[in-house]
């Protein structure tokens, strides 16, 4: 597999968390950090990863539009869950 099949997959997983959590627990759209936040928080997470994992070895990297399009696919998955399952959530 991939580091950007790996990475999308993280994503989507990311995402669909944070759309069931906000989607079961309405009440977390209070919180200091927004749902829309946690998806980007999970780049950073996985980049981060991806760096303390390879530490000065080099390696292969994101590039900047797998990591546009990760942030996209959890985003997606962030506001369709709850917009599916009918609940009103603010996500900023």
């Amino acid at each position: 597999m991939t580091l950007d099949k790996l990475f999308f997959a993280f994503m989507a997983l990311a995402g669909a968390v944070s759309g069931a959590v906000a989607t079961l627990y309405p009440q977390t759209q209070d919180l200091a950090i927004k749902p829309y936040f946690w998806v980007l928080i999970a780049v950073l997470a996985f980049d981060g990863g991806l760096h303390l994992y390879r530490r000065s070895h080099p390696g292969p990297v994101l590039s900047m539009g797998a990591r546009l399009l990760g942030f996209v696919i959890g985003v997606v998955l962030l506001v369709a869950i709850p917009t599916l399952a009918g609940v009103p959530v603010r996500f900023f």
